[in-house]
């Protein structure tokens, strides 16, 4: 996947423009790299983890001639995917490569979100009460 396609995903998924959608990709990039630049470690749960890494200076070889080359130390990028996107990327999976019901962004359509039609969520919950409010 691209950085052009995540934007559209993020535009379809949120019902935003796409350029709307490009400033939110841009703004959680730009501010990943700022906190690694900074040290910080980044813990997104059930997705996984960035860090930075040290890498010490090394001798190394040139491929081509074989002469010895300094290598200077740098600092690296690092994930580490989390428990949960193991086992989704692990996990028995339909023709996208994941199970159906993980990853499933239709609304009440199907027979199983048919049940859970009419329970109320909180944001249900929310309007109803700012509704009673309002009528007293």
């Amino acid at each position: 996947m691209t950085k052009a396609e995540l934007v559209e995903e993020v535009a379809r998924a949120a019902e935003l423009t796409k350029k709307d959608s490009e400033v939110i990709v841009e703004e959680v990039f730009k501010n990943i790299i700022q906190a690694l630049n900074r040290g910080e470690k980044i813990e997104l749960r059930g997705f996984g983890s960035f860090r930075v890494r040290q890498r010490d200076a090394r001798r190394g070889r040139n491929p081509k001639t074989g002469a010895p080359v300094d290598i200077p130390a740098k600092r690296v990028p690092y994930f580490k995917p989390g428990k949960e996107l193991k086992e989704l990327i692990n996990a028995q999976s339909g023709s996208d490569g994941f199970k159906a019901d993980v990853f499933d962004d239709d609304d009440a359509d199907d027979a199983d979100d048919a049940d859970d039609a009419d329970k109320i969520t909180a944001d249900d919950a929310d309007k109803m009460t700012a509704e009673a409010g309002a009528e007293s």
